[in-house]
């Protein structure tokens, strides 16, 4: 269910006032107000260069997602409807789900290079193998009355995907886009950190060698700002609706 808006504005005013109170009592070095980070970000901002390196990262997920999400839900729903060749795949499935994210970017790096594709592709491999999984089992978990229905109908395999399976995996769709999205971003940032010269990554790469915080937070607050907007004002009422059905 999704909490009221004052709720919600009331959560983040109670996380923004913990911020003030753990910063009066901590060096501003190490935890800077929430003043100090304001400054960093609007002077970032005024320069442009916010902007740019906000505009990079927020393409690369992006990019990475829109992959993850058609290559995942294509072998998902494989996986789901065919049996036989998810005893094949699932070993495989389980390997790249439980390979660490580190290990990918930095294969990735050395057999594509220190290029776009190659950061994409490694954002991409991480999070595909979690799509596959939830769209797999929201597959096992259709109505098979409705899929009997289908059979007795004799409705094409084009229509039965349309208007018998993807109603049902609306809601394990929406879970894959969520968590994806979660996921993808930071990974992103560490894509950025280790081998792109551009990005939100980047920049707190910059700003960790100079031991700079306060822009550290301002980066990272920034793109999360980002995120909760695509969360609040996208994901959750595209949420909402692929599960109406249910309800209806």
């Amino acid at each position: 269910m999704k909490a009221p808006a004052h709720v919600t504005a009331m959560s983040l005013l109670a996380l923004l006032g913990l911020w003030l109170v753990a910063a009066a009592f901590a060096d501003p070095m190490v935890l800077p107000g929430p003043a100090r980070v304001w400054e960093v970000l609007l002077r970032e901002a005024g320069s442009g260069k916010l902007w740019l390196h906000l505009s990079m990262t927020l393409w690369r997920v992006l990019a990475a997602f829109g992959l993850a999400m058609v290559a995942g839900c294509a072998l998902g729903l494989l996986l789901g409807l065919a049996p036989r060749v998810n005893r094949w795949l699932d070993p495989w499935v389980t390997v790249l789900l439980n390979l660490p994210a580190l290990v990918i970017i930095v294969l990735c790096y050395l057999w594509i290079g220190l290029n776009e594709t190659a950061a994409i592709v490694a954002v991409s491999l991480n999070k595909t193998a979690m799509v596959i999984i939830t769209i797999r089992e929201g597959v096992r978990s259709m109505d098979p009355a409705v899929s009997d229905m289908a059979r007795v109908y004799r409705m094409s395999g084009l229509a039965r995907l349309r208007h018998v399976i993807w109603p049902q995996l609306g809601p394990f769709v929406a879970t894959a886009t969520r968590n994806g999205l979660a996921v993808i971003w930071k990974i992103v940032l560490v894509v950025e950190f280790l081998g792109r010269s551009n990005g939100v990554g980047f920049q707190i790469h910059l700003y960790f060698q100079m031991f700079d915080t306060a822009a550290v937070l301002a980066y990272a607050l920034s793109f999360t700002g980002v995120m909760l907007l695509l969360e609040y004002l996208v994901v959750q009422p595209w949420e909402r609706r692929a599960s109406a059905w249910r309800h209806a």
